[in-house]
């Protein structure tokens, strides 16, 4: 997952909202969406953040040309695994 891919969250207390990934925390694999915020008691809103395993990705950004030409790589090798599996039965 990275910055820019929309997302739809599925459990907790945001589920149901879809919006795009504004930022991304590794250490602990939780994302920051757009929109999901809340209101601290001074008044001021804090963003959210959101486990990794509470969202399914709907879309990705294929703006980065090396993540567009790794994901059609990933597709040949899956389409000419499944012929070979075809091959052999």
């Amino acid at each position: 997952m990275r910055k820019g891919d929309t997302v739809k969250i599925l459990r907790g207390d945001f589920s149901g909202i879809e919006g795009k990934v504004s930022e991304t925390d590794t250490e602990q694999r939780r994302v920051f969406v757009e929109g999901v915020t809340r209101e601290k008691v001074s008044g001021t809103s804090t963003k959210v953040s959101v486990h990794v395993s509470k969202v399914m990705i709907t879309n990705l950004n294929l703006d980065d040309k090396w993540r567009a030409q790794s994901l059609e790589r990933r597709k040949r090798t899956r389409e000419t695994e499944a012929a070979t599996e075809k091959k052999e039965a």
